[in-house]
């Protein structure tokens, strides 16, 4: 059994990942989505194990402690992390499996699992980012300074990534990603 595709997609916050993968995963209803484990508090409308696992800060540093994580990151004050052994498995099993991350967890798991796939979703201007993060609602004004600031940090290194989608309209950035991964697929089944 071949190996899955790791898709990685990271971009600032805001920009439209998860409505990205949503869509995406319509078109393709075989991908798997690892679910993060985090520190932040839990968000409307979000369900404990399927949008995030939420932990305490002591149960998150004994994971880190314990060799857990694939990648693990504090970002905005809060820790993110990706459980290893879910990924391996899925991978293992022959899952295409996505992974929608940060910056700085994505470098990490590009260090650790060289075959990863990784695009970047950037927003049509930093004025419709902005938008979009007061839309959301979430976050306060220093928060959102905040993460306006780190978006632009980020921003600055998507040219490490494999591919970078401009997100102005979700449905064109949707069959933008399909493409790259359906290519992908057949490039990888070319190769055994």
């Amino acid at each position: 059994m071949k190996q899955g595709l790791l898709l990685i997609i990271s971009g600032p916050s805001g920009v439209g990942k998860d409505t990205v993968f949503k869509e995406l995963r319509k078109r393709l209803p075989d991908l798997r989505k690892t679910v993060s484990v985090t520190t932040r508090p839990i968000r409307a409308g979000e369900i404990d194990g399927r949008d995030y696992i939420f932990v305490g800060q002591e149960r998150f540093e004994l994971m880190i402690a314990e060799n857990r994580f694939l990648e693990w990151a504090c970002v905005h004050g809060n820790y993110y992390g990706t459980p290893a052994d879910e990924v391996t498995r899925l991978r293992a099993e022959g899952c295409d499996v996505v992974m929608v991350i940060d910056v700085q967890g994505a470098e990490k798991v590009v260090n650790r699992i060289c075959d990863a796939l990784t695009v970047f979703l950037v927003p049509p201007s930093h004025a419709e980012l902005a938008r979009r993060l007061e839309g959301r609602g979430t976050e306060d004004g220093q928060a959102m300074a905040r993460r306006l600031e780190e978006a632009d940090r980020e921003i600055r290194v998507s040219s490490a990534y494999d591919y970078v989608i401009v997100n102005d309209v979700v449905d064109r950035a949707v069959d933008e990603l399909a493409e790259i991964v359906q290519k992908e697929r057949q490039r990888r089944g070319d190769d055994d």
